[in-house]
């Protein structure tokens, strides 16, 4: 009966670290792609986004499903966005504990995964903090560059108005100009005319200085007189 109550301890305390590393941000899983028991390296398959926050040299415990309460200790020695290279310290004895062959499952904890995480999230808020502060900046900026649009506008308004008025102006100037020039060629046509009907009256009452006019019947000089 004692050595039942032991071993149900023993398993209830294993239930417990493992329910503890499960909801930690550490923990996460992967399954063995090569294991090389000779140079104690240990690739694992591992598909979970923050697997770009574990390090070089950052210390790994690992597990078996079934074998909650017998871990490894391993260090990151490498890693990619979808494997991950441990060092196992005592390779021959960590197999021993912990089935490493091909495809096995196995459950990962690392501390130094969940600084890593904390250290992300502070940067996070900070970047956040600087896009919000860039956002607002921006968003003046977008302000004044609408503003300057329109006011782009309005004075291209005003002054396309002022053209259209420059414009009627300079065309009824024009017009005028072209009234006053008809109305003083129809003036000089009138005056012409009646310059040309002064020149036919003094050309029909013209009176001569003298009645007599000179009749040469002779190439003599002398030969003249007055009719």
């Amino acid at each position: 009966m004692r050595n039942i109550s032991i071993k149900y301890l023993i398993f209830f305390l294993s239930f417990s670290v493992f329910a503890t590393y499960k909801d930690d941000e550490g923990h996460f899983a992967g399954r063995v792609s090569k294991f090389n028991l000779e140079a104690g390296l240990l690739r694992v398959k591992v598909e979970f986004p923050n697997v770009k926050y574990i390090n070089k040299k950052d210390r790994v415990e690992l597990w078996n499903q079934q074998r909650m309460g017998r871990r490894c200790l391993a260090y990151v020695t490498g890693r990619t966005s979808d494997y991950v290279l441990l060092k196992v310290p005592n390779a021959e004895d960590c197999s021993k504990t912990v089935s490493l062959d091909h495809g096995v499952y196995l459950e990962f904890f690392s501390q130094d995964l969940v600084n890593n995480l904390k250290m992300g999230r502070e940067v996070v808020e900070i970047l956040l903090k600087k896009r919000l502060a860039l956002q607002s900046k921006m968003s003046r900026s977008q302000k004044e560059i609408d503003a300057h649009i329109e006011k782009v506008n309005a004075v291209n308004l005003r002054y396309e108005v002022l053209r259209e008025k420059l414009m009627a102006e300079w065309q009824k100037e024009l017009q005028n100009l072209e009234e006053d020039k008809i109305n003083a060629l129809r003036n000089y046509k009138g005056l012409e005319i009646r310059l040309d009907e002064v020149n036919h009256k003094l050309e029909k009452y013209r009176v001569e200085d003298e009645n007599l006019a000179l009749d040469r019947w002779s190439l003599d000089p002398n030969l003249y007189y007055r009719k």
